[in-house]
């Protein structure tokens, strides 16, 4: 209780008014530098904020942003040309331009911005005139587009004057003016910034579109389960986005709360170093996730069905691969996991030399995903019993992150969406060998020069049933070679109040502006 009267004074017992969203979530957004994480609840918090070229609805359609007509350049397949809007300005008044996108893009495509793997494929970002915008790309790229809608546009004035040219480097602890001040061209405008306490933002006037029935949010992290649905209960808070799966039931038989749900474009997973020659902290000399035996027998040792049940309260889908059914290359066949073998586990254990099992750090956040901490909780557990002796180290999301980032961590849950809803996204980030603005979160440090050509070679490839061969080539080897250990989708509830409506968006990232009131 005392950690809910803090919270109540923190928050104001005032009721809100109808224009007033008071909403809490589980963690903050890492940084306001629209281009320093590719990360859910900072790109959350950055589109109410900041905007970008195109948008994603609730249904996975494009929906026109900044621009408002966007196709292949009639007279060069390698350009996409961009037309923007009119009459669109910054917080502090100045014109929208198309410098400021061409500035925007090439920020993002820098080495210390976390979104360059979007970009990989960028060649030159151009501007014939004050509303075009010409990108052009090593090769045909006819699913560029896709990439665009978490790549905010940001005013070059505005970085110019308060010296934040570049994103700031998250990995490396470095700041910028951009880290905790904004200037976009969202419908709201940044009032006061408290990081992990409370931001709050303002309805903007001069927004080019519709005006929102919310004029001011107050958003609040709370990472504390019951914390959060206390405040709500006692309506300190008016939406909660990260309802916990044991709460759901209680909320949903609570009058004056109503509970949304949705399926979220995320897969939730743990990978492993299996590219090193020694970990950091096994037990034994050398590499045990370098050898397919000890990655096959944890597959083996896995209960995805369990998980689901016990730990999630049955508010998830288990899976066998690391995408989504959302996404582009997903089947049903790459989705099938096999059943829960410990006996044949142990005996890959032995015959790979580990009849004595090993100790290894395993690293997960607790303040990021759904149960992410009991998740892995679990999965200790379960990797006990073929002799893995897993040393849970369990941190905050800003910590966990960079140790993923910077190849610090041997083990590690991660969770990750696909906003392009196609597979390249996750080859991108995740499987091609870290070089050059590819495999940034390649944390497995898995290297596979075949593989490296596919997802280089579909970034260009015009033709979508040879492109759609490829990602299934990739998958098939990914899958043989276990890569990750894929646990299950999540799937999303957000509870609110009565009177408040707001849907379920499939990247987890809801926008008050869309709030509706009864």
């Amino acid at each position: 209780m005392a950690s809910v009267s803090a919270l109540a004074l923190g928050l104001g017992l005032a009721a809100a008014s109808a224009e007033t969203i008071r909403w809490a979530r589980v963690g903050d957004a890492l940084t306001l530098d629209p281009h320093s994480q590719n990360e859910g609840p900072t790109h959350t918090l950055a589109h109410h904020i900041y905007e970008t070229l195109v948008g994603r609805a609730t249904d996975g359609s494009l929906t026109p942003r900044l621009a408002v007509e966007w196709g292949i350049h009639p007279d060069d397949s390698t350009v996409w040309v961009f037309t923007l809007r009119d009459g669109v300005t910054f917080h502090d008044g100045t014109a929208l331009t198309a410098d400021d996108v061409v500035f925007s893009l090439n920020r993002a495509r820098g080495e210390t911005s976390d979104m360059k793997g979007l970009h990989a494929g960028v060649v030159e970002v151009t501007a014939p005139d004050d509303m075009t915008v010409h990108i052009k790309t090593e090769g045909p790229a006819p699913l560029y587009v896709q990439n665009l809608t978490n790549t905010f546009i940001m005013s070059r004035a505005w970085a110019e004057a308060n010296d934040a040219l570049t994103a700031q480097d998250f990995a490396a602890g470095e700041e910028n003016f951009a880290v905790r001040n904004a200037n976009g061209t969202g419908p709201y405008t940044l009032v006061e910034r408290d990081p992990e306490v409370r931001t709050v933002l303002e309805v903007f006037d001069g927004h080019w579109g519709d005006a929102p029935e919310v004029t001011e949010i107050i958003y609040t992290p709370i990472a504390e389960a019951a914390t959060r649905v206390a405040a709500l209960l006692s309506g300190e808070v008016d939406i909660v986005q990260d309802v916990p799966v044991q709460d759901i039931q209680r909320l949903e038989q609570t009058d004056g709360i109503k509970v949304e749900f949705g399926p979220e474009n995320r897969t939730i997973f743990f990978a492993y170093d299996m590219g090193s020659e020694d970990l950091l902290t096994a037990s034994v000399d050398g590499n045990p996730f370098a050898n397919p035996m000890v990655r096959e027998a944890m597959h083996l040792a896995t209960d995805r069905d369990a998980i689901q049940q016990v730990v999630m309260r049955g508010q998830s889908l288990p899976t066998g691969v690391t995408m989504p059914p959302f996404v582009n290359g997903w089947t049903e066949e790459l989705d099938a996991y096999a059943a829960p073998d410990i006996a044949r586990a142990q005996e890959l254990m032995a015959e790979a030399g580990y009849a004595d099992g090993f100790s290894v750090d395993l690293h997960t956040p607790n303040d990021r995903y759904l149960n992410d901490e009991a998740i892995s909780q679990a999965l200790v557990g379960m990797l006990a019993r073929i002799g893995i002796d897993a040393n849970l180290v369990s941190q905050t999301r800003s910590m966990h992150f960079p140790l993923i980032q910077n190849r610090e961590t041997d083990f590690y849950l991660l969770g990750w969406g696909v906003p392009t809803f196609d597979s390249q996204y996750v080859f991108d980030f995740l499987v091609h060998s870290t070089e050059g603005a590819r495999g940034g979160w390649n944390g497995s440090r898995y290297s596979n020069a075949e593989v490296d050509a596919l997802v280089q070679a579909m970034a260009t490839e015009t033709d979508l049933e040879a492109r759609d061969a490829m990602i299934a080539e990739v998958w098939a080897q990914l899958q043989e070679d276990r890569v990750f250990l894929p646990i299950h989708n999540q799937t999303l509830a957000y509870a609110m109040r009565d009177g408040i409506n707001l849907p379920v968006h499939p990247e987890n990232q809801p926008s008050m502006a869309d709030v509706t009131f009864d």
